[in-house]
């Protein structure tokens, strides 16, 4: 029995034209996935699931089908024009955040939007958050990282980051480690990037709220593996 087209009929044959647009868009949308990943790298072995990559591609391809100005196969990746996309999504679509933590809270981007402070009152982790059974305590996250709007080069034929310069900048900040069965303090967390970066229309800035559990054992923490929870809180 014959095979499948060769990768020279896919690359050149009159008849794959379709398929080389949406392999070339979906390398793109793959890009500009990973760069968010990226930016995120350090939250993302305790938050996310094993499919959050194919989840991001994906909403990366529901925008990349937004921009009407360039043809098939060379369309950009808009974020910045339609980053409801990606608000509120869930790192891991198996724990949620706001099934996890319902306590009030409140995030203030700053005017140059080079930082973001999540303010949470002072509250009972017994009644605003789902603990996981053996957990002694907990940690609070404010993490804003950069991504930057993706566009198709005509002359290196892939896409790439209209900002590289800004892209995957990022700025993490925990609170401290916050038993499970006492009252906490107020809790004001400020993210910060480096420089500070001068902002362009191209890129936003993802901001992304979690919580980790850990148990304490000897003054050592360890971070549980389920339980935990993020999602993007704020685009700005």
């Amino acid at each position: 029995m014959t095979g499948g087209p060769t990768a020279e009929q896919i690359a050149t044959d009159p008849a794959f034209q379709r398929t080389r647009e949406n392999m070339n868009e979906f390398g793109g949308c793959a890009l500009a996935g990973k760069s968010l990943r990226i930016g995120l790298a350090s939250l993302m072995k305790t938050m996310a699931d094993s499919q959050v990559t194919g989840r991001l591609t994906a909403i990366m391809k529901k925008i990349n089908l937004e921009d009407g100005s360039e043809a098939r196969g060379k369309r950009a990746v808009l974020i910045s024009q339609v980053p409801q996309y990606l608000k509120g999504f869930e790192f891991n679509r198996f724990t949620s955040f706001d099934g996890t933590f319902s306590a009030p809270h409140t995030i203030t981007p700053g005017t140059n939007r080079d930082e973001s402070t999540l303010d949470v009152p002072a509250f009972n982790p017994l009644n605003f958050l789902n603990i996981p059974a053996g957990a002694t305590h907990f940690r609070i996250i404010n993490g804003i990282s950069v991504i930057s709007d993706f566009e198709f080069n005509a002359d290196t034929k892939v896409y790439e980051p209209k900002e590289a310069a800004l892209n995957e900048m990022k700025a993490i900040e925990y609170s401290a480690y916050l038993p499970v069965d006492q009252v906490t303090t107020a809790v004001s967390l400020t993210s910060t990037l480096a420089g500070p970066p001068t902002m362009t229309t191209d890129v936003m800035v993802v901001n992304v709220i979690g919580i980790e559990f850990f148990q304490e054992v000897n003054s050592n923490y360890y971070v549980f593996a389920q339980g935990n929870a993020m999602k993007i809180s704020e685009l700005f």
